[in-house]
């Protein structure tokens, strides 16, 4: 009977053994998978940051082509209300001239 409890426990110490390597393989097949995902979503989060920081440098080289460009129409308006003013007072001063005889002390 001795003999059989021992032979009984030497067959459920080698199965728990095999079953313990199987355990271990599989837990740390796991782990690999899970490690290579992780290292997967890093690089598609670092991806993600790189495409996220040259969309903002295109979108901030946009702003400011935009603001010279509305800098360069503020100035031509300017220049055209300006030359726009000068004309109207030419055009006031000779309507003036051709109803006076340039006598400002007559008119």
């Amino acid at each position: 009977m001795r003999k059989i409890l021992i032979a009984t426990a030497a067959i459920g110490a080698i199965s728990l053994a095999a079953c313990s390597e199987k355990t271990e393989n599989t837990t740390e097949a796991a782990a690999s998978s899970a490690a290579d995902d992780m290292g997967a979503y890093a690089t598609q989060a670092g991806d993600a940051m790189d495409n996220a920081g040259d969309a903002m440098a295109g979108a901030a080289n946009d702003a400011a082509d935009a603001a010279g460009d509305a800098a360069d129409s503020a100035a031509d308006a300017a220049g055209d209300a300006a030359s726009a003013a000068e004309k109207a007072a030419n055009d006031a001063a000779n309507e003036m001239a051709d109803h006076t005889d340039g006598d400002p002390s007559t008119n």
